[in-house]
């Protein structure tokens, strides 16, 4: 009976793991990503330790600003695995966002981390939405040293609410926390959604689809 229960509690234990973990925990001191393996694993396969350089954990140019001459006013510099191998199964990432003055990080989700914010210049309005069928918006207005977090997988935006440039530094719980970028995803895949069926989503008419669709 005892074995029984030790067990079950040992089961239990290693679901709750698995609930809880985001990226996988790392086995040894690191893995630097060797993009180059021939291996297929989730993540990336590991660089042979003795190869491994201080240049493996380093990334320089979050410093510099962003290009935020585009459409919607911003731009983000990842600093993911892509680009410090060293990242690989340690479970965490930065970016920086510049924002142009009433610039926009469009309504968006991480579909693999939870996202922590701070507003290194100027004043953010941020906010993210809750799930169905609530759908409450939580929103608040951000100054220089402010910090926010934007849960998992939710979607979450920001505006640059002031007439200077505005610039935040984000953490994010994943190693590659991916972005699903909704306005992108819904009216730019390929091949498209079909027009009907957006039509309908959105309960307007597909001549409102086809032109929305177009910028995309």
């Amino acid at each position: 009976m005892a074995s029984h229960n030790f067990l079950f509690f040992a089961v239990l234990i290693a679901i709750c793991s698995l609930v809880l973990a985001s990226d996988s925990s790392p086995l040894q001191d690191f893995c630097v990503a060797d993009p180059n393996g021939p291996v297929l694993v989730n993540g990336h396969a590991c660089k042979d330790p003795k190869l491994v350089q201080a240049n493996d954990f380093f990334f320089s140019g979050l410093h510099l600003p962003g290009n935020t001459s585009n459409a919607v006013g911003s731009r983000v510099t990842p600093a993911t695995v892509a680009q410090i191998p060293g990242l690989n199964t340690l479970g965490i990432s930065l970016v920086r966002v510049d924002y142009a003055p009433w610039g926009i990080n469009p309504p968006h989700t991480h579909p693999r981390a939870t996202e922590i914010l701070t507003v290194i210049e100027g004043t953010l309005e941020v906010g993210f939405v809750t799930s169905n069928p609530e759908n409450r918006l939580i929103t608040k207005k951000l100054v220089k040293g402010d910090v926010f977090v934007f849960p998992v997988g939710l979607v979450h935006f920001q505006r640059n609410v002031g007439y200077t440039n505005a610039v935040a530094i984000a953490a994010l719980s994943s190693q590659n926390p991916g972005v699903i970028t909704v306005a992108n995803a819904v009216f730019g895949s390929t091949p498209a959604i079909p027009n009907d069926l957006l039509a309908k989503s959105f309960q307007v008419d597909i001549k409102t689809i086809d032109w929305i669709q177009s910028k995309f």
